[in-house]
């Protein structure tokens, strides 16, 4: 049993080898904890294991281990690995430091299929007047084989889809396209939000801006907001970065999303804040394209997420009532202002 990467490697491969490794972390948020599952099975098989065992990535638990990816070194042995629920992972470090041998038996009947076509799912309003110029905003609709998916990513591709069925309804033409994606493969290798970048060609100037909703459906906040340089990587959840843009490209778009933020007061998510975007928008934020994603309160978000407790019961409605309305607006004034947001 090991808390980190130091404590593993302080064992060596002398009593690691031939063993099952548990990473067993304290938790201190899904980004620092979250890398023991993905890539926990090749730090254990450098030291010679035979399989790995990972502490689930949550703060709390309800007795339900939590999936996710997994990435293989390359030159690296295969090892089976499996995540484990906080309960039996604690139980394994109490055993440890009582001094207690602990043998475990594992019976793994997980597998990766063959590759298989799937689809983006797409709709629009095309804009009135500049029909070529887009703003796209959306979620993911794959999920892992637990639970129903509903926070992750469910709720957000219903709240996209929704925020366009209304502005429809209520004849509100913009002046640029609205567009809602409903991402597929997000979960197994972002294929979806890939082939939707590639589908632009070499140039993505016609996207205004995009929008992606995944840190669950609690309470919104507000959003956040990134402005890449072309090539640039999206910083990843979890990640320090600063609180405030210094290009003045981003320093003014950030003012005028925080105007528009000014809308949400009588819900009480006015709040937009630099560091934003999400997975799926990730190739098109890559290359220049201003990135949003929907904040949250995310209280209990991650006691859910990739896990059988991610259900729709776990979803109240007057959140997704306000992730929708949230959408509409902002997806609408975007793409209905004269400027773009960042010329």
């Amino acid at each position: 049993m090991v808390r980190s990467e130091d404590e593993l490697a302080a064992l060596g491969r002398e009593r690691v080898a031939g063993k099952i490794v548990a990473f067993v972390p304290d938790w201190e948020g899904y980004g620092p904890t979250v890398r023991f599952r993905s890539s926990g099975a090749s730090l254990a098989a450098r030291l010679g294991a035979v399989a790995a065992l990972v502490r689930s990535a949550t703060g709390r638990s309800i007795a339900s281990p939590h999936t996710g990816s997994l990435s293989y070194a390359d030159g690296v042995p295969k090892i089976p690995a499996a995540a484990i629920t906080v309960e039996d992972a604690e139980w394994l470090r109490r055993m440890a430091t009582a001094g207690e041998s602990v043998t475990v038996s594992l019976q793994i009947e997980a597998r990766l299929e063959g590759e298989a076509d799937s689809a983006n799912v797409i709709a629009e309003i095309r804009g009135r007047e500049q029909p070529d110029e887009v703003v796209v905003m959306g979620g993911h609709y794959d999920s892992w084989d637990v639970g129903q998916g509903a926070h992750d990513d469910g709720c957000a591709s219903m709240a996209a889809w929704q925020a366009l069925t209304i502005l429809q309804e209520l004849e509100l033409r913009p002046r640029r396209t609205l567009r809602v994606v409903l991402w597929t493969n997000e979960e197994n290798g972002l294929r979806g939000g890939t082939a939707y970048r590639a589908a632009l060609g070499s140039d993505v100037s016609s996207h205004v801006a995009a929008i992606e909703m995944d840190d669950g459906c609690e309470r919104p906040t507000g959003f956040g907001f990134s402005l890449l340089k072309p090539g640039q990587a999206r910083p990843r959840r979890g990640e320090s970065q600063p609180s405030e843009p210094t290009d003045p490209k981003a320093v003014a778009a950030l003012a005028t999303l925080r105007q528009i933020g000014s809308l949400f007061a009588s819900i009480d998510a006015t709040t937009v804040g630099w560091g934003g975007g999400g997975a799926d928008i990730g190739p098109l934020m890559r290359d220049g394209v201003p990135g949003l994603s929907l904040s949250t309160v995310g209280e209990h978000y991650f006691d859910w997420h990739h896990s059988h407790g991610d259900t729709l019961d776990k979803v109240k409605p007057e959140d997704l009532r306000r992730a929708t309305g949230m959408l509409a607006v902002m997806g609408f004034v975007l793409a209905d202002r004269t400027e773009r947001l960042s010329p």
